[in-house]
């Protein structure tokens, strides 16, 4: 996989909601801070979305998709200068993928999903997302449009299998908000989400995710990018915010984390499995990275463990990990 879908891999999203607003006249709804991440495709009619704390209001016109990933409380107003209603108040008596009716609708009607993503990926991700991504380009508008349909769809008539359909739509809105965000102005900024953009930095992050348990070295990433050693690791540390070695590091333990909560295996399986050579090594790394020690860490729900440290990934987040000997990065 390229280096984005194995971040999105290891992505859970959970508790998707989804629904419409059908409204006449003037009116300005307001939506308090929340977890998770927030669509809305404007069917037809338009509006103003303000974020609080955010860039200046966005004008949403028929057709244009917005995507929410920070959690700021937010309005969506016919006019922003009007008193704000409460928002979910007005959905809260209509089933999932319904719609809620203001003086009996016919203006605007915007439709839009919210769900909650499990993990620490989610954390280093979305942690590097624009408060507001506007998607305006046709095919993007189209792309969101319809995995917003099929979502409303599969919650007012559920069918077998429709969880897992779910799930991948949400990775699919995901995908089309980040490519727009890389597309759009995220060269020249800091992390491992515009190194992607970096082919020489692409090219070590994606071989740093093919083989995590390998004893890279400096030298040896640097002739995979095409560079010099000195050159190199200047340019990874001023593109991605880490050393290499640091940003390897932090990886493995995103994918030490993911398999702890999947699967029951000793920890000094896992270990070997990542490239350490003793239990001990690798448990301090992890608990410098993850917050915790891997058994705390593997005992605690995802939505209760404690928050990753800084870690920024990236590349082949292969979940079954590799049973290799390797070095201790």
């Amino acid at each position: 996989m390229d280096p984005l879908s194995d971040v999105l891999s290891l992505l859970k999203p959970r508790n998707f909601k989804g629904g419409g607003y059908d409204v006449a006249g003037d009116l300005c709804l307001r939506f308090p801070d929340h977890e998770g991440i927030f669509f809305y495709a404007v069917i037809h009619g338009g509006g103003w979305l303000s974020l609080d704390g955010g860039p200046e209001a966005v004008r949403l016109n028929a057709g244009d998709c917005v995507v929410l990933p920070r959690g700021r409380s937010f309005r969506l107003a016919s006019d922003l200068s009007l008193p704000s209603m409460d928002g979910v108040a007005l959905m809260r008596d209509r089933p999932n993928g319904g719609v809620g009716y203001y003086n009996g609708g016919g203006d605007a009607f915007i439709v839009g999903g919210h769900f909650v993503l499990d993990g620490k990926p989610a954390e280093v991700l979305l942690s590097v997302l624009p408060p507001v991504a506007h998607i305006r380009r046709e095919e993007d508008r189209a792309a969101m449009r319809w995995s917003l349909d099929r979502m409303m769809q599969e919650l007012r008539d559920p069918q077998p299998g429709g969880y897992l359909v779910i799930e991948h739509l949400a990775h699919l809105m995901l995908v089309q908000a980040l490519r727009l965000h890389l597309a759009e102005g995220a060269r020249g900024g800091v992390g491992w989400l515009f190194a992607l953009a970096d082919k020489p930095m692409c090219a070590a992050i994606s071989a740093l995710h093919a083989e995590p348990a390998r004893r890279w070295t400096l030298q040896a990433l640097a002739e995979v990018a095409g560079m010099s050693r000195t050159s190199f690791a200047l340019r990874f540390k001023s593109t991605v915010g880490v050393s290499p070695m640091d940003y390897l590091t932090r990886w493995r333990m995103l994918l030490a984390g993911d398999a702890l909560t999947r699967e029951d295996q000793p920890v000094s399986t896992l270990a070997r499995a990542l490239g350490y050579e003793s239990e001990s090594a690798f448990s301090t790394a992890f608990k410098r990275v993850m917050g915790c020690s891997p058994r705390r860490y593997g005992r605690a729900p995802p939505s209760q463990a404690p928050p990753a440290r800084a870690a920024p990934p990236s590349a082949s987040a292969n979940p079954r990990l590799p049973s290799v000997q390797g070095g201790k990065a």
